[in-house]
């Protein structure tokens, strides 16, 4: 039996799919033949499989780093679900003689889940080094590049637990990534570019159609919500830049529409969330209002609608989040609302209270303690503590600033665009664009939503309700009758 037959009898008979979709073979081969790996696949491109199958090829454990609990966990329960007990996850909720278990018995894992966070602490790094993983596995790779520098910083140290662990082949999963923010993940990890293969495909969806909602403010952003959540065909996701306006929008719309709508975010109980994304696969909740946290762990493909109700840090972060909407191919809809003066708020929370070199000096020789460095301690006392030296760390941060406002005032051009979105959007990811068949995006149907916001003749909305509906239906049944 060669490579190619050995693959797809496992395909088949592991994972119960008959032909390999675009991309996953090469990347599968890649591995297998030792060689590091980035591969970048548009959302619902099946990017589990290229580490799951070949794990049952490699002599040793497989180390998947991934960056949120929810998002472990639901690997790990799928994998079980398919009959695979060798797989565990570790993470901070793992205490006691419970964790001195499985540390010691790691090389009967065959998929071992951890966070970067997990991944600095000795104890398991130790533990892992000596089963001698096959590989490592850095899921959602693209943040290595955006929340390293700022938000996650224990990413900037998978370098060094890849060395620690005898630099095994290395896979970077993303589904989002310009060629910038590419080059930037291997930099970051250590890897020469000329000796990395690279599989990447298009990030264009088709099936979304895409949207931008301009209103003149917050009250009328509210409005044209509540039209839209009451006009689109469920499911779908709200997206909100702050938690507690997640959870109010979440009543507000619950109360307005009759929805089943229930809110998600990282400051809720880990049991809640666990609740909320259960009853979401199961088609027990219409509707999530979310933030970030929401969404890489929740695999579901009928997801029909993802509207922005705020703006969205980069056009990375937002082609991630509108790829879950339509990933069973049928047409969908994301709709980005925006009002005048949206960007501040979204610039606000991107910006660090940069501390000064003398005062960072300072904490370094422990003159001062870390309390004097603001909300950030923690952030800016790791830097300090791994060696980086105040003017570097200024520096560095200062740059970081800089490539955020440019990020941020992209998606603000994404908003006022006169021409193809799409086209936009795939020139900013570097790919080639030709023209589209509609329906593409707002641009060439300007009228997919009718106008429903004449509070000057609200008897008139009834009427145009009509149309609303109308146009909405007319446009997913010319995109899946396509």
């Amino acid at each position: 039996m060669n490579k190619d037959e050995q693959l797809h009898r496992l395909l088949r008979e592991r994972f119960g799919y008959q032909h390999f979709r675009d991309g996953q073979q090469e990347t599968i081969e890649s591995l297998l033949a030792g060689h590091d790996t980035l591969t970048v696949l548009p959302t619902g491109a099946g990017k589990s499989l290229l580490y799951q199958l070949p794990a049952y090829l490699l002599p040793h454990g497989v180390v998947i780093v991934s960056p949120l609990i929810s998002l472990m966990q639901d690997q790990v329960d799928r994998l079980r679900q398919r009959g695979e007990k060798r797989v565990v996850m570790l993470s901070s909720q793992l205490q006691g003689p419970a964790r001195d278990q499985v540390l010691n018995s790691l090389g009967s894992f065959r998929f071992i889940f951890a966070s970067p966070e997990i991944l600095a602490t000795s104890a398991i790094l130790a533990a892992l080094r000596r089963i001698q993983p096959s590989m490592l596995v850095v899921d959602e790779a693209h943040c290595v590049s955006q929340w390293g520098p700022d938000f996650r910083p224990e990413y900037l140290l998978l370098k060094r637990a890849r060395q620690a662990l005898g630099s095994p082949r290395l896979l970077m999963l993303t589904a989002t990534a310009t060629p910038r923010v590419r080059r930037d993940i291997l930099n970051k990890l250590g890897l020469d570019r000329d000796r990395v293969h690279q599989v990447i495909r298009s990030v264009n969806r088709p099936n979304i159609f895409l949207a931008v909602d301009r209103v003149a403010d917050q009250a009328a952003k509210n409005d044209r919500l509540c039209q839209l959540v009451t006009s689109l065909p469920a499911p779908g996701i709200i997206y909100f830049a702050s938690r507690k306006l997640a959870s109010q929008m979440a009543d507000w719309l619950a109360e307005q529409t009759g929805l089943a709508v229930a809110p998600y975010h990282a400051g809720m109980a880990a049991v809640d969330r666990f609740k909320i994304q259960q009853q979401f696969m199961n088609n027990r909740l219409q509707l999530v209002c979310a933030t970030s946290a929401f969404g890489m762990g929740v695999d579901k493909n009928d997801i029909r609608y993802v509207i922005h109700y705020h703006l969205p840090a980069n056009l990375e972060s937002y082609m991630q989040e509108i790829g879950r909407a339509g990933r069973d191919g049928q047409q969908s809809v994301a709709v980005l609302l925006y009002a005048p003066g949206d960007e501040g708020l979204a610039s606000q929370l991107t910006t660090i209270n940069l501390p000064s070199v003398d005062l960072l000096t300072q904490v370094q020789h422990h003159q001062l303690r870390p309390s004097v460095l603001g909300d950030d301690q923690e952030l800016f006392t790791f830097y300090l503590d791994h060696g980086y030296q105040p003017a570097r760390i200024v520096t560095a941060f200062r740059k970081r600033q800089r490539q955020l406002a440019i990020s941020l005032q992209r998606v603000v051009d994404y908003t006022g665009l006169a021409t193809c979105r799409r086209r936009f959007l795939l020139d900013y990811f570097g790919e080639e664009a030709a023209d589209f068949p509609p329906p593409c995006c707002d641009v060439d149907q300007p009228q997919w939503a009718g106008e429903l916001t004449m509070k000057s003749a609200p008897h008139l909305v009834v009427c145009q309700q009509g149309d609303w509906h109308l146009r909405l239906r007319q446009l997913f049944n010319q995109g899946n009758n396509q």
